[in-house]
């Protein structure tokens, strides 16, 4: 595997590491108090080069809110996020329930809206990738890690309640 340009060797040995299926629970955890240091802050707990937003879906057997930071891109308006899963070679929980309900709602900074999702169009989606490519290098070496094509996933703001 090919480490990108501008990426740490440390930073992609941890990637490695956390795309073990035996570690998620660890990943979950960091994951997790990502998204409560984001709340508390309003959004200033992050890495101003990776612009990243609170998505809660809606667990597709739990029926339960569950809410994941992900880094994301604008394009014409809409967010636009990698379902990468690190390099894992199974889908992250959260894209397996947009699929199954594609209605969530989105926190940016402090600024709380409903969105919904859909996996990007074939002819956008060279072009989205790229885009998330130079915004997060890393999502390069995910992508070698695994076998399936890392969904790029485009979520469109949506009035309450439509």
């Amino acid at each position: 595997m090919t480490r990108q340009p501008g990426t740490s060797a440390a930073f992609s040995a941890a990637g490695r590491l956390l795309s073990r299926p035996a570690l998620r629970p660890i990943t979950r955890t960091f994951s997790n108090l990502h998204a409560a240091m984001y709340r508390l802050t309003r959004g200033k707990a992050q890495n101003r080069k990776y612009p990243t937003m609170l998505l809660t879906v809606t667990g597709r057997k739990s029926g339960r809110p569950q809410t994941v930071p992900l880094i994301y891109v604008k394009d014409a308006g809409r967010f636009v996020v990698a379902a990468a899963y690190a390099g894992s070679d199974t889908d992250p929980a959260w894209w397996r329930n947009l699929q199954a309900n594609p209605r969530a709602a989105a926190q940016v900074n402090d600024e709380r809206f409903d969105v919904e999702a859909a996996l990007a169009p074939a002819d956008r989606r060279p072009e989205l990738w790229q885009q998330l490519i130079r915004m997060y290098p890393y999502f390069v070496e995910y992508q070698q890690r695994t076998n399936r094509q890392i969904p790029v996933v485009m979520l469109r703001r949506t009035e309450p309640n439509h």
